[in-house]
């Protein structure tokens, strides 16, 4: 660092910096450029768009008035009085409860025991996690239209295998009747998402000292014991980050039920109801209200969760 010198009258010499005002400020705003670019994104696709929807759930606006430019109009509750003494709000509610809830424990239950089935090296693992992936990596378009052939209730395989070897009376209709609907349905979601699941719990278990594992079966552990009170503690902290991912991927989730069952027989998951209101009666300022509820149910979800978590960091 460059330094001044100067002798004071009568006494030693004194050390004096160089003012570094300008390089500060030239640093700082250097630093704005860095962050500047990531700021703009974030606020163009995400804080505009969520100010934009909560603006509209305040507003009686179709797409009638938006074709007039009729942007902002008067602001009311009745949106939200509407959609909260609703019944079917509540009733799609529900539904994408339990939806999210049978989805998340099915997915990461399925994918810890395909972890564990393929922790230990064998011939041809490699190519069996492969295979498992696939269901993960491949088309939901895909994955849809092939369930939908095989549970069709005139030539689907299911139904043709359930009539004629397993003494079925008639055919089910696996995506039209309820509560087959819904159970269809999140069993596609589980089987689709558990791939997920598998990726994170296999890197955890790669992470895990087997000695732990070494001395708990010395001591004479059974597996399941082995399992439960060695091996599964230590999964905790991914399952439970798995457990969050997986509440707001399906909550929000769209495509799959959609595309499956277009949200009848009891599979109207608020996301579809959200896109049913737009859709079929355009209502967008309904159809706001619905996702700004959404969103709030999920963020209080969400809120609960990390108090949870946060009182038990602090109690360890």
């Amino acid at each position: 660092m460059t330094v001044l010198q100067t002798r004071p009258v009568g006494g030693a010499p004194t050390v004096r910096p160089r003012r570094r005002g300008s390089a500060r400020r030239r640093e700082h705003l250097e630093g704005i450029g860095l962050v500047l670019p990531a700021t703009v994104i974030i606020v163009v696709t995400i804080v505009v768009p969520i100010a934009w929807n909560a603006v509209l759930s305040f507003q009686d606006v179709s797409l009638r008035s938006l074709r007039g430019g009729n942007l902002f109009g008067a602001f009311t509750l009745e949106n939200y009085v509407a959609v909260l003494t609703s019944a079917s709000f509540w009733s799609s509610l529900w539904t994408t409860v339990v939806y999210s809830v049978g989805t998340t424990l099915g997915s990461i239950a399925l994918g810890l025991a395909a972890a564990l089935a393929l922790r230990r090296a064998f011939p041809g693992r490699g190519a069996v996690r492969a295979v498992l992936l696939l269901p993960y990596v491949a088309p939901v378009v895909a994955m849809t239209f092939v369930w939908q052939m095989m549970l069709n209730p005139q030539f689907g395989i299911v139904n043709i295998g359930g009539t004629r070897l397993l003494g079925w009376d008639q055919p089910i209709d696996f995506l039209g009747r309820a509560p087959y609907a819904l159970m269809t349905v999140i069993a596609f979601e589980i089987w689709r998402y558990f791939p997920f699941a598998l990726i994170f719990i296999s890197a955890r278990m790669t992470a895990l000292p087997k000695d732990v594992d070494e001395a708990a079966v010395l001591d004479g552990a059974t597996p399941t014991q082995a399992f439960r009170h060695v091996t599964l503690p230590q999964l905790m902290p991914v399952l439970a980050l798995l457990s969050v991912l997986r509440l707001i991927m399906t909550f929000n989730k769209f495509d799959d039920v959609y595309l499956l069952t277009g949200g009848a027989a009891g599979t109207e998951v608020a996301a579809v109801r959200v896109y049913n209101q737009l859709v079929g009666s355009f209502d967008i300022g309904g159809g706001a209200t619905n996702a700004m509820v959404l969103a709030l149910v999920l963020g209080l979800l969400l809120a609960v969760y990390f108090v949870l978590v946060g009182r038990k960091e602090s109690d360890s």
